[in-house]
């Protein structure tokens, strides 16, 4: 019979033991490079799993059935599609270039899927503070129709 690898050991006895792997985001799409550059930076900046979590949300909401989305306000607590790209917006820039190329490959996908099943708002830009503050400056998913 073959003798295990020590770090198998060490893993089983780890892991026995009550603790937990740390959560890290794992995303469809990326390349191993890519992959290790979005855990390096959730490590420093952002918590572990950051990136996949906001992607996971942005996708299930782009996943509801029906032609139109409805995309509920900035300040509605049920399902923060808005605060999901958002966190995404956030995180891109500071990724290394080809991480960051790779990555917006697959979120350039779901904005062409979330502006394909929404309609613009043309009176974003007017609208009272109190429904969306300062919807003139808001990135353009801001700026399209909230539903019923």
């Amino acid at each position: 019979m073959p003798r295990r690898p020590p770090g198998a050991l060490r893993a089983q006895t780890r892991y026995a033991r009550g603790s937990q792997p740390r959560p890290f985001s794992q995303i469809r799409g990326l390349r191993r490079n890519a992959q290790a550059a979005v855990r390096r930076l959730e490590a420093r900046r952002f918590e572990p799993g950051y990136l996949s979590r906001a992607l996971g949300q942005y996708e299930v909401f782009l996943r509801q059935p029906g032609r139109w989305l409805y995309v509920p306000l900035p300040d509605c607590p049920c399902h923060d599609v808005l605060g999901a790209r958002d966190e995404i917006e956030a995180m891109l820039p500071a990724l290394l270039p080809r991480a960051r190329c790779e990555s917006g490959r697959i979120v350039a996908g779901l904005d062409t899927e979330f502006e394909r099943r929404t309609l613009p708002d043309p009176y974003a830009a007017r609208r009272p503070s109190s429904v969306r503050p300062d919807a003139s400056r808001r990135p353009w998913w801001y700026r399209r129709l909230t539903g019923p």
